[in-house]
């Protein structure tokens, strides 16, 4: 059987290479079909530049039909004019601008947490003013005097120490030395001596003397009333010229002194730190009448309640409007502890106040040496 099969595989052998003669007799044919191909895909290139060439076309009539469209369309060339910036628009100052003009006065205020305005400013100002005039309606200035000279040189050697000591050291200077030309005249080792319980004796001598002949010698031996001459006296300041004015000629002034300073600084009524920057910023939010009391307040607050290291935020009758409330004692009954003076029961600062603090229920301070 094998053997039978073998002749019919040879006999099938020459068919198929009839076939493969077949296929490579059409290859030709195939190779003649691929031109005809490649010019199909040539025409189809030479089409492509008409396309393009058929574009700038398109776009040129794209463009006339825009700027058809903004010729029939005059409106929008009048818009920029209705739309420009009206003066209330041009108020908006650049950056640059904003950075000036915040910089530029010198008794700008700071603004208080949350953006406070400046007409808010002056209205929390003023209201705590009214507020503590009704805490302190005897407030009065806490150094012992009965005419200008006396203020003006109590007021010099108040610097650096309390008006109390000042107050228990200058009824023996002034029973010594009751008028300018008797200071002038006076041996400065006997008024060191008066003075040791002030502090910084030395200096204070010096100034004292030097005032009384410049008032002797330059004002007929009376204590001027004007600001520019009281600063020229050796030892007085803006500060002290103030007190004067204030209390001994009714003449308005504010009295910056280190409480002064703390507290407006405390209720962000200003930023400044220069005791003249501060007299500007604070005057300007409040009328020149006000002045001298607005002074008298102030300190009477911070000497009382308001202390630079333990404010007695709890006993503090204008907590609701002071921004810096919580650095101090909240507690009521702690706070109170922290009182000083009449509203804590204690003696005041001066050996003969007004009748109207007695009668309010303070108490005159010790005379010097009464324990």
């Amino acid at each position: 059987m094998r053997k039978a099969a073998a002749p019919a595989k040879r006999a099938a052998a020459p068919a198929k290479k009839a076939a493969s003669s077949a296929k490579k007799a059409a290859a030709p044919a195939n190779r003649a079909a691929s031109p005809g191909k490649k010019a199909a895909s040539t025409g189809k290139k030479a089409a492509a530049p008409a396309r393009k060439a058929a574009a700038p076309a398109k776009k040129a009539g794209s463009v006339g039909r825009t700027a058809a469209k903004k010729s029939a369309t005059p409106a929008k060339k009048v818009a920029p004019i209705k739309k420009a910036p009206s003066p209330r628009k041009q108020l908006v100052a650049p950056m640059k601008a904003t950075a000036a003009v915040k910089a530029a006065p010198a008794e700008a205020v700071v603004k208080p947490a949350g953006g406070e305005s400046r007409t808010a400013l002056v209205r929390r100002a003023r209201r705590i003013n009214r507020e503590l005039a009704e805490v302190y309606p005897y407030a009065h200035p806490e150094l012992d005097f009965e005419n200008p000279f006396q203020l003006v040189v109590a007021t010099v050697l108040s610097a650096q120490t309390t008006d109390l000591r000042v107050n228990q050291t200058t009824p023996a200077l002034f029973a010594r030395y009751p008028t300018p030309e008797d200071l002038a005249a006076a041996d400065p080792e006997e008024v060191e001596e008066i003075l040791r319980p002030t502090g910084f004796f030395r200096a204070k001598t010096k100034s004292v003397i030097g005032l009384s002949k410049a008032i002797a010698e330059d004002f007929g031996g009376e204590v001027p009333g004007r600001l520019e001459d009281l600063v020229k006296l050796p030892g007085v300041g803006r500060k002290t010229a103030f007190v004067v004015l204030g209390n001994a000629f009714g003449r308005p002034g504010i009295t910056v002194d280190t409480h002064f300073q703390r507290l407006v600084r405390r209720w962000r009524w200003t930023a400044e730190t220069d005791p003249d920057k501060i007299e500007a910023a604070i005057g300007a939010l409040f009328p020149k009448s006000d002045w001298t009391d607005l002074s008298h307040h102030v300190i009477w607050h911070g000497r009382r309640i308001c202390h630079a290291r333990k404010p007695a935020c709890g006993a503090c009758p204008i907590a609701a409007l002071c921004p810096a409330y919580g650095e101090g004692e909240t507690d009521p009954e702690k706070a109170e502890k922290l009182l000083k003076y009449e509203k804590g029961g204690l003696p005041g600062q001066r050996l003969n106040p007004p009748q109207a603090y007695l009668d309010a229920g303070g108490r005159p301070a010790p005379p010097l040496g009464a324990g």
